[in-house]
């Protein structure tokens, strides 16, 4: 038992250790000391089955490219991007869609392929290629017929015209 409890006090002092690792994540100091309760406050390391994808409305855009504008002091964007959790290039693309000048640029957009509306000339072309095919078809069938008409006038040495038959 003894043995137990020195080993969670040194786990314990491990993260205290590993405090500026963890200021990112949100985690207090407080919350990770104190024994059992401490390792108890770690967060789960499960991964969801999906990962929800963050939206950011355009006022919070717009919130933040004033602030990064604001920043003058070298290292202060890097700390605004770290406090608010972004990528750099989420800064970058922001600047260029604020450029453009439209408000619904910043606005976020929706994802996946854009909706199409069906064009009534292709449905047209549709219709006829299908028709097109049929014909084709029955022509090869007439085709194959008239050649398989024409082997057999030859097997049975027929003429085609009747009238040579009754002269010979």
């Amino acid at each position: 038992m003894e043995q137990k409890e020195t080993m969670l006090v040194d786990v314990s002092k491990g993260l205290e250790e590993m405090e500026g690792a963890h200021r990112a994540t949100g985690i207090s100091s407080s919350n990770r000391t104190g024994g059992l309760a401490g390792l108890s406050a770690v967060p789960d390391s499960e991964v969801p089955e999906k990962a929800v994808r963050r939206r950011f409305t355009a006022e919070y855009k717009r919130r933040i490219l004033r602030e990064a504008e604001a920043c003058k002091e070298q290292g202060q964007v890097g700390a605004l991007l770290r406090r608010e959790g972004l990528y750099s290039s989420n800064l970058i693309t922001w600047q260029r869609q604020a450029e453009r000048g439209t408000l619904d640029a910043l606005s976020p957009k929706k994802r996946g392929p854009k909706e199409k509306k069906p064009d009534p000339s292709l449905r047209r072309i549709a219709e006829l290629e299908k028709v097109n095919q049929k014909l084709e078809h029955k022509l090869r069938q007439a085709e194959l017929i008239i050649a398989a008409q024409k082997k057999i006038a030859e097997i049975f040495q027929m003429s085609p015209d009747p009238k040579d038959e009754t002269n010979s």
